[in-house]
């Protein structure tokens, strides 16, 4: 064979992956979320994620659509001595698609892509240690253990402590005995998406039609107030924690947003308005 032949077969070769793997994972993804959702998958989302309960008729059917897909390409991976099963992906899968439900859902025919650059989910049984910097004054910067329950790394990898993530699925305004409204895969997974043009920073990539001078302004006069009370050591709806960061801050608010949002519609309507305007969903009227 000439070699201008082969170099030119190879090259078509290598279209064809480029072009071929996505028309691929399209068909695959739409293929997962056209199968029936299972009676037990439902029965376990009725049971232990008290918002699924009242979400709009279409949302639901959205979001099942969304976990099949998750469940089927996203590896959850059991660590120190866990073992996963389908009620703990499943449990994942429903809290972290929900963030996502108007902005990986399914567009102009294609297929529902929730989290795209996701690679795997790592899951312990409860909060875990790791070796992490500390910040001092006086630009002190030390290194020790730190009990964490949860993480999202750059490169496509969530950690999370199973027993947390049950707890947060529970939590909020919808359960029963609602509690602080905490839900680590809220999180976490709002980390990947402040993530997904560069490290977390507390702004991330904002939707057709919103001001970046508005979030801005808006997340800094909320964020500077939320320091003050907790330097204070006043009660705050929005959790202290996201005061450390704003990358913490905007993880955080996203939390509140989903889980307490009738609450933090009234104490923050300007920072509601903003969160609504950037997930496409409004969950105070649920």
């Amino acid at each position: 064979m000439a070699p201008e032949l082969a170099f030119s077969l190879l090259g078509l070769l290598a279209l064809a992956a480029v072009t071929g793997w996505p028309l691929w994972r399209g068909w695959q993804r739409r293929r997962w979320g056209a199968h029936p959702f299972p009676a037990a998958w439902r029965k376990l989302l009725q049971r232990q994620f008290p918002i699924y309960n009242r979400l709009p008729p279409p949302l639901q059917k959205q979001l099942q659509r969304m976990v099949q897909v998750f469940v089927a390409e996203k590896p959850v991976i059991g660590c120190g001595g866990l073992v996963v099963h389908d009620d703990m992906r499943v449990l994942i899968a429903a809290q972290a698609c929900l963030m996502v439900l108007q902005l990986h859902g399914p567009r102009a025919g294609a297929a529902a892509a929730p989290y795209p650059e996701l690679r795997e989910v790592l899951l312990y049984p409860g909060a875990f240690v790791v070796e992490a910097k500390h910040h001092q004054p006086g630009g002190v910067v030390s290194q020790g253990p730190e009990v964490r329950l949860g993480e999202s790394w750059q490169e496509g990898r969530v950690v999370l402590s199973w027993t947390d993530v049950q707890a947060g699925a529970q939590s909020g305004e919808w359960s029963a005995a609602p509690g602080n409204g905490h839900n680590v895969v809220m999180h976490e997974f709002a980390h990947q998406l402040d993530q997904e043009t560069g490290p977390a920073n507390g702004a991330p990539a904002l939707r057709p039609g919103q001001s970046a001078q508005t979030w801005a302004q808006v997340f800094q006069r909320a964020y500077d107030d939320l320091i003050w009370l907790a330097n204070a050591g006043e009660p705050t709806l929005i959790d202290s924690y996201g005061a450390t960061a704003p990358e913490e801050f905007f993880a955080v608010v996203t939390e509140t947003f989903f889980m307490q949002p009738r609450a933090l519609a009234m104490q923050h309507p300007e920072l509601y308005g903003q969160l609504r305007l950037f997930y496409r969903l409004d969950p105070q009227v649920w």
